[in-house]
């Protein structure tokens, strides 16, 4: 069983020209198995989440009755990019089940409207939002400990809040960060192989046959990755207990409920985390 596809170059040298397509399905089956032991987890063995909170009158006083969480731009390019992701996957997977259309021209598009979001999106969080609040700190590591030692059953000092964004969700970032570039980068490449209307001029030898095969299985793996990502990202937007957040998403707001419940107002910057959001 070949993971990759191989071809015999004019020169007579084997080189990979794209990963196996059943990969596909596995990451497809891999997400599917996680969500279900996932919901079983969650239903039958986990127990209620507690966290220490001692937050004062005054930052209580902070916190508004509505949260604010994401500004309009940051869901339009959520939005926006989650639509070019999935053109990108039903482009390039639907004609592998037997789905025949003239698919090219609407992934190179759609590929081109991600790259420039992604672009964009740097800016805007680099610039206009805060950049950290994304990444994982020291108080992630052992808050995350202190959950597993729970999870164990072991004894464990309480975790603290969330700041505004779980590890869950940046580890998820941090996936869909390498999968997105690598989705982007090969892609950018591979266009110098397909007619774009004169954005690009056309040029298959600007690289040699083994250079554009890893370009290929780089962009395969990336691609079949994604399906997984999206899977797993879509069945936690809909899970009861996650729903207020994806009504942020959509809103722009959390109620200040949920909110005191899962995030530390300070850790959160009481709402001076770019933007105004919490």
């Amino acid at each position: 069983m070949n993971l990759i596809q191989w071809a015999i170059s004019p020169l007579g040298t084997q080189v990979p020209i794209h990963i196996a397509w059943f990969l596909g399905w596995v990451c497809a089956a891999s997400a599917a198995l996680f969500m279900v032991g996932h919901a079983i987890y969650v239903g039958a063995i986990a127990k209620p989440r507690k966290f220490a909170a001692n937050d004062s009158p005054e930052v209580l006083a902070s916190v508004p009755e509505r949260v604010p969480r994401h500004s309009f731009v940051s869901r339009a390019f959520h939005w926006l990019m989650a639509a070019s992701i999935f053109a990108l996957l039903l482009t390039a997977f639907l004609p592998k089940v037997g789905i025949r259309f003239n698919w090219v021209t609407i992934h190179w598009i759609a590929g081109l409207v991600l790259t420039a979001l992604v672009l964009f999106h740097i800016v805007h969080a680099s610039f206009f939002l805060d950049f950290m609040s994304i990444w994982p700190d020291k108080a992630d590591v052992s808050d995350g400990l202190r959950r597993l030692r729970l999870a164990l059953g072991w004894k464990s000092p309480l975790p603290n809040r969330f700041s505004k964004y779980p590890p869950e969700n940046k580890l998820y970032h941090f996936l869909i960060l390498c999968s997105g570039l690598a989705v982007i980068v090969t892609g950018l490449f591979m266009m110098k192989h397909v007619n774009t209307f004169g954005i690009l001029v056309r040029n298959p030898y600007v690289f040699g046959d083994m250079t554009w095969g890893l370009i290929y299985v780089l962009h395969g793996l990336a691609g079949v990755g994604l399906i997984a990502l999206i899977m797993v990202h879509s069945y936690f937007g809909v899970r009861p207990e996650k729903l207020l957040i994806t009504k942020s998403m959509v809103f722009g707001y959390m109620d200040r409920e949920y909110f005191l419940e899962e995030h530390d107002p300070v850790r959160c910057g009481n709402g001076k985390n770019g933007e105004g959001q919490f």
